[in-house]
């Protein structure tokens, strides 16, 4: 574990993180035991029961708390943006807020469709917003630095934007919402987000790097060239010590993907469901991870965009996500569109007969689930987290012709 330093993140993240305690695992295996005497073969609702079991473990074994359902998007700009790497001008940001606030975007339509509470969070948007029921008005700055240049944020703008994160989460709880899922609006947000990628997990920045929101060849390649001449500035090689997680987030990272490490770890120390969107969202979850790996059992990849550094991330974290429809659109949209799956999965396990109670003859014993394990056991341990991940060693590579 890296603990957070609170000359870097401030006193409320350190706070968080002390409270951050895994499940017993005693109530997996209960849990698991569970859903192994329902009127079911064994192991038959396949990855819904690996959900439910994980559900079911972080809840403390409680499944009569409403599954209450909120997605909180964090929108912010990024000083990078000025190179050039972006298909959209920076002030798109703030104009698809306005889209959201007016209820037509794709996260609007799937929050009305889902029951899903939304909140827009301003930490960094270039440009003002008139206030708004679903605004949430908390910005840092007028975007992030320009990285290629100078840190993205100063030591007091990293730990401003990681309290949003946290303050938020401690008004969901106190809310009542239970599950929450992650996203964000930012233009330029995927160069910052595979810039983490790169440094946590050592690969070459062409590794990690995709084509955004719709970059071509050319733009994409001098994107690489920039992110290469990122790396040169701020992790040059032969590299120094691996820098602390949260250094990096505030190097190369933007407020965004700040706000939404602390909202993962806030909500975590909670006890609360955190289910990541994409890319930039699972770069927020790789820091808030590599600054608390007790906070993996709280927390579900909601699917897996078409952007290379989501695979490598998610492969890192261990993480499976529950759908994989070809998207890359943020938002939060892909955490929302699994929500629906993790709540039918909790309802399953609340709801359905068992074999004593409906007067169902059982298996014989040696009976074993269709993929041969052994009842009660599943491949995914939700605890486990790679070593390498709280170790980062950056390694910048060569950047595309």
């Amino acid at each position: 574990m890296s603990p957070a330093n609170p000359r870097i993140t401030g006193p409320l993240l350190d706070e968080a993180i002390r409270r951050i305690l895994p499940p017993e695992p005693a109530l997996a295996q209960a849990a698991r035991a569970h859903l192994d005497s329902l009127t079911k073969p064994l192991g038959s609702l396949g990855r819904l029961e690996d959900l439910a079991t994980q559900l079911v473990a972080l809840r403390g074994g409680d499944v009569s708390t409403p599954f209450r359902k909120a997605v909180y998007v964090f929108a912010a700009d990024h000083g990078i943006v000025a190179e050039g790497v972006s298909a959209y001008p920076a002030g798109v940001t703030r104009q698809m807020v306005l889209n959201f606030l007016t209820g037509g975007a794709a996260v609007n339509v799937l929050a009305r469709l889902h029951h899903v509470a939304l909140h827009i969070v301003d930490v960094g948007i270039d440009g003002d917003l008139d206030p708004h029921p679903d605004l949430l008005a908390r910005k840092v700055r007028r975007g992030s630095r320009n990285m290629l240049h100078e840190p993205a944020m100063s030591h007091e703008e990293l730990a401003q934007a990681l309290a949003v994160g946290l303050q938020l989460a401690d008004q969901a709880a106190s809310s009542g919402e239970t599950v929450i899922a992650v996203g964000e609006m930012g233009i330029g947000n995927t160069t910052s987000a595979s810039a983490l990628t790169a440094a946590l997990t050592a690969q070459p920045v062409q590794h990690v790097t995709g084509r955004g929101a719709g970059l071509d060849d050319t733009t994409y390649a001098h994107k690489c060239r920039v992110l290469s001449a990122v790396f040169e500035r701020h992790l040059p090689a032969p590299t120094p010590p691996p820098l602390h997680p949260a250094e990096l987030l505030r190097r190369i990272g933007g407020l965004e993907i700040a706000a939404m490490t602390g909202m993962i770890l806030g909500a975590a120390s909670h006890g609360l469901a955190v289910v990541a969107d994409g890319f930039i969202s699972t770069a927020a979850a790789a820091l808030a991870l590599a600054l608390a790996p007790a906070a993996r059992p709280y927390l579900f990849a909601g699917h897996q965009s078409q952007e290379p550094g989501h695979r490598i991330l998610l492969a890192l974290l261990g993480l499976h996500p529950i759908l994989q429809l070809d998207m890359r659109l943020g938002e939060g949209t892909g955490a929302l569109l699994a929500l629906p799956i993790l709540e039918s999965a909790l309802h399953l396990y609340r709801e359905m007969a068992t074999f004593t109670s409906a007067g169902v003859d059982t298996a014989t014993p040696s009976a074993t689930a269709p993929n041969g394990s052994t009842p009660g056991t599943t491949a995914e341990n939700p605890t486990d987290v790679p070593a390498k991940l709280t170790n980062p060693q950056p390694r910048p590579g060569k950047p595309t012709p």
